[in-house]
Formats: C-alpha cells, sequence, structure tokens
C-alpha cells in the first residue's frame, strides 16, 4: 500500500472544505495510505447503498425471512468480488499516480490510455445506464419509506394511496420523481454524493442503536430476523459509520444539519400528533387503512 501523505493543495482549507476530523482534532487530511482509504471509504460510500432496498421493498416479497437476507448477503459479496476484481485489473494496467482525481471517468480512461478506445466507450456507456438504474432504485426505497410513514400516520395519509391497477404508492412515486429530478438539475453530483453518503451512515447508526435499545426495552416483540452478537455488531457499526462521518466536509455537515432541521419540523409540527402511536396513547383510534 503506497505511504499516507498530505494531498495536493486546492487552496482554502477552512471549515467548509475541511473534513471535521480536521476541524475538531486538528487532523491533517491524507491520501494513501490507511488514513487516505477510510477518507476515500466515506466518500464513496454512497457506492454501496442500494442494498438496504430489498428490506424497504420486503412487504412485496415472498417468504421474506428467507429471501431477504439471501438477496442482501448475495448482492453484497457479488458487488464487493466485482469492484475488488475491477480495482485489481485496473491498478495493473495504470499506475495510481497517473489517474487524475478530478476525472469523472477514471476507468474508461484507463482502457483509453492503453489503446482500448471502444472498451472505453463501452464502460462509459454502461456506467450512465448503471447510475440510472441505481437511481432508480434508490427512488424506490425512499417511496416506500415514505408510504410506510404515511401509513403510520407520520406524514399527510394521502402519500400512501395505491394504485388500484397495480398496487404500487403512485401518489408518493410521482412526487419523488419530480423533486429528483429538480435536484438533479440544480445541485451538482459530487454534493449529492456527499449528502447520500453522510445520510446513509446516519441512518445506519439510528438502526444500530435501535435495534440494542429494543433488544432490551421490547424483548418481548417478535423478531422475523435473527443475528449474532447482535450488540457488538451493533456497537462497531455505530463507531466504524461514526468515524466515516466524521471524514467528509463541514460543507456536508452544515447541509445535513439543515435537512435535519426540516425533518424534525415535520416531525413536530404534524407527525407527532398525528400518527397513530399518539392517537392510540392518547386513546384516540388509529386512522383506518393505516
Amino acid at each position: 500500500m503506497p505511504e499516507s501523505k498530505p494531498p495536493a493543495s486546492e487552496g482554502g482549507g477552512d471549515f467548509w472544505s475541511s473534513t471535521l476530523i480536521s476541524s475538531i482534532f486538528g487532523l491533517e487530511p491524507a491520501v494513501y495510505g490507511v488514513a487516505g482509504v477510510v477518507a476515500g471509504a466515506s466518500i464513496v460510500f454512497f457506492a454501496f447503498i442500494g442494498f438496504d432496498v430489498v428490506a424497504t421493498t420486503a412487504e412485496e416479497t415472498k417468504n421474506p425471512q428467507r429471501n431477504v437476507p439471501i438477496g442482501i448477503l448475495s448482492s453484497l459479496a457479488i458487488v464487493t468480488g466485482l469492484y475488488i476484481a475491477v480495482s485489481l485489473i485496473i491498478t495493473g494496467m495504470q499506475s495510481y499516480d497517473e489517474i487524475d482525481p478530478t476525472d469523472a471517468a477514471p476507468l474508461a480512461t484507463a482502457f483509453t490510455a492503453v489503446g482500448q478506445d471502444w472498451i472505453g466507450d463501452v464502460i462509459a456507456i454502461g456506467a450512465c445506464i448503471g447510475l440510472t438504474v441505481v437511481v432508480m432504485i434508490l427512488m424506490m426505497g425512499q417511496t416506500r419509506v415514505a408510504f410506510a410513514m404515511a401509513r403510520d400516520g407520520l406524514l399527510p395519509p394521502v402519500l400512501s394511496k395505491v394504485h388500484p391497477t397495480y398496487g404500487t404508492p403512485y401518489v408518493i412515486t410521482v412526487i419523488a420523481g419530480v423533486g429528483v429530478a429538480v435536484m438533479s438539475g440544480f445541485v451538482p453530483f459530487a454534493t449529492l454524493g456527499h449528502l447520500v453518503s453522510i445520510g446513509t451512515l446516519f441512518a445506519f447508526v439510528l438502526v444500530s442503536v435501535g435495534v440494542v435499545v429494543l433488544r432490551r426495552t421490547r424483548p418481548d416483540l417478535p423478531r422475523a430476523f435473527r443475528a449474532p452478537a447482535v450488540t457488538l455488531v451493533a456497537t462497531l457499526s455505530v463507531l466504524l459509520c461514526g468515524y466515516l462521518m466524521l471524514n467528509l466536509t463541514g460543507e456536508t455537515w452544515v447541509r445535513f444539519g439543515v435537512w435535519m432541521l426540516i425533518g424534525i419540523v415535520v416531525y413536530f409540527a404534524y407527525g407527532a400528533r398525528r400518527s397513530n402511536l399518539a392517537r392510540e396513547e392518547s386513546g384516540e383510534k388509529a386512522v383506518p387503512g393505516r
């Protein structure tokens, strides 16, 4: 592994462009080495999300107790193997210090550099198709999450409407599609990638904490899925995800804070009082159909 070293100076170095761990603890950012790997992992973490969409579609799956774990673990194993294989091949084709960090398509460029232009074109086309498919899959996951929240009363019930013919939550699907189209026209891809990474990492932290808390506070709940050493795995997940989050820039953290603030306002202004759980605790009847 190449030795860790400071990145090339790009100017700035203020809170907005520096990683949070640098701003808080004064640690210097690095490329290459273990520190560089961790910093890179926090940025490209979004490349490994989407597998959780399998879990959000559990209600639409036959025998989810068996099929959901198989789907998540097998897809993770296949993609990880492909990533490792591609990295090994590209490293053998082109030295790491010859790769332009500002290149939007370094994989295609690597093949072009060795005279395989047509393969570079195929990879570029495949990358565009792959990104489109990933966006559509994530949109499907988001609509299912919002659908479940609306069904539970945390969002307006109109969002939980199901199409009479296709059986899909069409209202929230249309809203999500329009929202994604608007954001894609005004927000840079790198900014979206960082926001997706920090949002997903934070969600993993919350899930890990929630699993441990519910194991202790609600041991009576039915649990369709079991995992060994849950407390240890959840603790490691919180620590590792938290550390990866610290390796994202202050600008990303500020945007994430604003987005979280909007969510908190929506929750306390609407969901906290109108949710089915709140209605049950106050002695009211839950809204039928939720």
